[in-house]
C-alpha cells in the first residue's frame, strides 16, 4: 500500500512556474513507476507524465512536452513536477500516481492516487 500526498499547487500568472511535489509513504517507493495527471473542470482526467524507477525513462503528453519536467528523489520518497511557461489551460487539479507498468498515455494505469492539488493559472 502506498499513500501519496501532493503539495505545491496554488495561483500563478500565465507564463509563470510552479513545482509540485508528491510525498509517498512506504519503503518500496523506488520500485514504483510514478506519474502525474490532471483534471480540469468538466473534462476527463488527463495523463501528463510518467517516470521509471531509476529516472532513466520519462514520457510526456504532447500538451506539456518542453514545459513540464517530471523527476524523482528516491531517497526522499518524492516525485516532482516542474511546470514552466504555464498557460490558462493548465488550470486543473493535479494528481500524483504510483504503480502500474511503465507506459505513456492511456496505457499508463497506476495503482495508487493522491488526493490532488489545485493549480490555477490567471491572466
Amino acid at each position: 500500500q502506498v499513500q501519496l500526498v501532493e503539495s505545491g499547487g496554488g495561483l500563478v500568472q500565465a507564463g509563470g512556474s510552479l513545482r509540485l511535489s508528491c510525498a509517498a509513504s512506504g519503503r518500496t517507493f523506488n520500485r514504483y513507476v510514478m506519474g502525474w495527471f490532471r483534471q480540469a473542470p468538466g473534462k476527463e482526467r488527463e495523463w501528463l507524465a510518467t517516470i521509471s524507477w531509476g529516472s532513466s525513462t520519462t514520457y510526456y503528453a504532447d500538451s506539456v512536452t518542453g514545459r513540464f519536467t517530471i523527476s524523482r528523489d528516491n531517497a526522499k520518497n518524492t516525485v516532482y513536477l516542474q511546470m514552466n511557461s504555464l498557460k490558462l489551460e493548465d488550470t486543473a487539479v493535479y494528481y500524483c500516481a504510483a504503480g502500474g507498468r511503465l507506459a505513456s498515455g492511456r496505457y499508463y494505469v497506476p495503482d495508487y492516487w493522491g488526493q490532488g492539488t489545485q493549480v490555477t493559472v490567471s491572466s
